[in-house]
């Protein structure tokens, strides 16, 4: 009876878990992009933020925006676990009822 249900709650979890995936790659190519950009400190970078921008506050900035988006990466993690043992426990009900 939950058969088609428990397929789709486990589709999302699967889904979910490719989203993580590559959210936690994009954290990565952003990290090491920061990395790059802090070390070399290009004078275009400052041009394209605008005038009266200095090193510290790019840098802050940067931080904050990456710890926020880390943040939405916890919570999925914490939405997509949730799907996979959901679907775990319909899967187990689904069996129990067929016995």
């Amino acid at each position: 009876m939950n058969d088609p249900f428990e397929k789709k709650v486990r589709a999302a979890a699967v889904a979910g878990w490719w989203v993580v995936l590559v959210a936690v790659g994009f954290l990565t190519l952003l990290w090491l992009i920061y990395l790059a950009v802090m070390s070399a400190h290009p004078a275009w970078l400052l041009t394209v933020w605008g005038p009266g921008v200095d090193w510290p506050f790019v840098q802050n900035m940067w931080f904050w925006v990456m710890v926020a988006f880390e943040f939405c990466v916890w919570l999925m993690i914490l939405a997509v676990l949730w799907l996979t043992l959901w679907a775990r426990q319909l899967r187990k009900l689904d069996r129990q009822e067929t016995k």
